[in-house]
């Protein structure tokens, strides 16, 4: 029997829709993950997830920040400079939905920046600048001891722009980046401590050509004057290669060129 009142066809199903729907998402991410494969370091990598952020998501803007070692966490990416400017107005008070991702590994919403109450001086601001939905999501790393290698942040000129499709998305897109940056991180400290023993190698060779020493002997010397001076072992290397001459331990301005006794 024909259900139809007379006004149009029958409504069509609406399954094969929300597949294609799914289908079109898992392509964007495997694409991204290809792209994450192929940055080359750090500043590559989470410029690409800013840019594939306003691809995949309803916003206007994108930005990512990085804790670093001294816990200060630093502007890594924008895709506009009003992002820079909400970053900093966060960074600079140490307060509102950046910091607080942050710090608690959690996703802060913020669905009209004019009616925001828990950080109204920001909300303030940043709705001056046009911006009215802010969704902030944490880059964590680990399972049993996570940890918050940054925050993905997503601006939109729109109230209410981020529904929870929306936050889904950037939660699948945040563990992209975090893996992507951990693996980044973890390159580069391997190419430093690859680099650090090249210099260290090359400066224990001039100290055994100059002094006639073993290499035992001419690594305990880079290792004193070192220790002697704070200074990092990659650090004694690189002088002593650029300057042939060794750092003097309380005068790191001036310099020596016979090793301890």
């Amino acid at each position: 029997m024909d259900h139809s009142d007379g006004a149009g066809a029958p409504d069509a199903p609406l399954e094969p829709t929300v597949a294609i729907d799914h289908q079109e998402v898992a392509d964007a991410f495997a694409r991204l993950a290809i792209e994450l494969h192929d940055a080359d370091g750090v500043v590559e990598t989470v410029e690409t997830v800013a840019q594939f952020a306003l691809q995949a998501l309803d916003c206007s803007y994108a930005g990512v920040i990085l804790s670093t070692r001294d816990s200060r966490p630093e502007i890594a990416a924008v895709t506009d400079p009003l992002v820079a400017e909400a970053f900093e107005l966060q960074l600079a008070s140490d307060n509102g939905p950046l910091i607080t991702s942050l710090r608690n590994r959690t996703t802060v919403l913020i669905p009209d920046t004019t009616t925001e109450q828990r950080w109204p001086e920001w909300a303030g601001k940043v709705a001056a600048l046009g911006v009215r939905s802010v969704l902030d999501v944490p880059l964590v790393i680990g399972s049993q001891r996570s940890q918050t290698v940054g925050v993905l942040g997503l601006y939109s000129l729109t109230a209410e722009a981020f529904d929870t499709d929306d936050e889904a998305i950037a939660h699948i897109l945040a563990r992209h980046a975090s893996v992507a940056l951990a693996t980044a991180r973890h390159e580069a400290s391997m190419a430093q401590a690859v680099d650090a023993r090249k210099l260290v190698g090359q400066a224990m060779g001039i100290l055994m050509e100059r002094f006639a020493i073993d290499g035992d002997r001419a690594f305990a010397i880079l290792k004193r004057y070192s220790q002697d001076t704070n200074t990092k072992l990659r650090d004694v290397a690189q002088q002593l290669i650029d300057t042939r001459k060794l750092p003097t331990a309380g005068h790191p301005d001036q310099a020596s060129s016979r090793p301890p006794v």
